[in-house]
């Protein structure tokens, strides 16, 4: 097996593009769950608000896209692949992909920002698996999340303060950040740094964007009988915060590297509309998406498994 490194896994969740595609991904998304029919639609009819298109892989693309020439730009040669564990492209077809083309050591990113078993360890079963299914001699070597790189850190708040702009600056007393992430079962979260890790880097973006008011919160739970998840849900906090004489709220979905349907809809849509019932405004800020400081946290990552385990082409 060769020493050096021959290129880059981008492993990520995976989304439709197209109207067909969404209640297939849905029910692999489900697996062997007992998802009720009723729930399926219910989802899927939030896709169909966006075309039943989601911006995940696009933009996962453009990050691969940006991530490559970063690198290239270092005197690194390494080609960027995704895999995703839901649609196309999958885990098991890139991995084929990276077989045919020759590589054998590869700098693994799993595209979460906070681990837990379900952001984290099953994307690296998942590899794991799909490898041996196909008998490669594939060496993964992850990047630590990044939940508190500078660049992350610096983005996000810069994303902030775009937000803050739109609020009436006789309002600004008045107005509270909020920081969210997907919600996860307590049972989960409980032997994981996945809360530990939000709210380090909920502290470090607002300090780094000045903002005093802040708090964080938790979206796109999937609760069901006899399982708590964490908690408070966002449009519990944007109904309290509008109790207690806020006017405004600028959330930032944090937890999620890029936009998409659960971006979209929980916050575009839900809150929003939570906020307007409870008579406060909601302004979304951006998540970091294929920001060129964001792409450079990843090249930074990649960089350091490099240098310090062996040199790349």
């Amino acid at each position: 097996m060769s020493g050096k490194f021959d290129a880059v896994l981008m492993i990520g969740y995976g989304a439709p593009e197209r109207r067909e595609d969404v209640v297939p991904f849905l029910r692999r998304v489900a697996g062997q769950r007992p998802i009720p029919e009723e729930r399926l639609r219910e989802v899927a009819s939030h896709y169909e608000m966006f075309d039943g298109k989601s911006p995940l892989n696009e933009l996962t693309r453009r990050q691969a896209d940006k991530l490559g020439k970063f690198l290239a730009r270092r005197g690194r040669d390494l080609p960027v692949y995704i895999g995703m564990r839901n649609w196309r492209p999958f885990i098991r077809d890139e991995l084929e992909r990276m077989r045919r083309d020759g590589v054998s050591r590869a700098v693994g990113l799993i595209m979460a920002i906070y681990r837990c078993d379900a952001s984290w360890e099953r994307y690296m079963r998942d590899v794991a698996e799909a490898r041996d299914d196909l008998g490669m001699e594939l060496r993964v070597e992850y990047v630590p999340p990044l939940f508190d790189h500078p660049l992350f850190v610096s983005t996000s708040a810069d994303r902030v303060r775009e937000s803050m702009r739109r609020v009436p600056a006789r309002d600004l007393d008045t107005t509270m950040l909020v920081f969210t992430a997907h919600s996860i079962p307590r049972k989960m979260s409980d032997s994981s740094p996945y809360v530990s890790q939000f709210e380090t880097s909920a502290r470090l973006v607002a300090r780094s964007a000045g903002c005093e008011k802040w708090t964080t919160a938790y979206q796109s739970a999937s609760v069901s009988a006899g399982e708590r998840w964490l908690g408070p849900d966002i449009c519990d906090v944007v109904r309290k915060l509008a109790s207690e004489g806020f006017t405004d709220v600028v959330v930032q979905p944090i937890g999620f590297l890029c936009d998409h349907i659960e971006v979209l809809f929980d916050i575009g849509v839900e809150a929003s509309e939570a906020a307007g019932e409870a008579g406060i405004r909601l302004h979304r800020a951006e998540t970091v998406n294929d920001s060129d400081g964001y792409v450079e946290a990843l090249g930074d990552g990649v960089l350091r498994i490099v240098d310090s385990r062996g040199s790349g082409r």
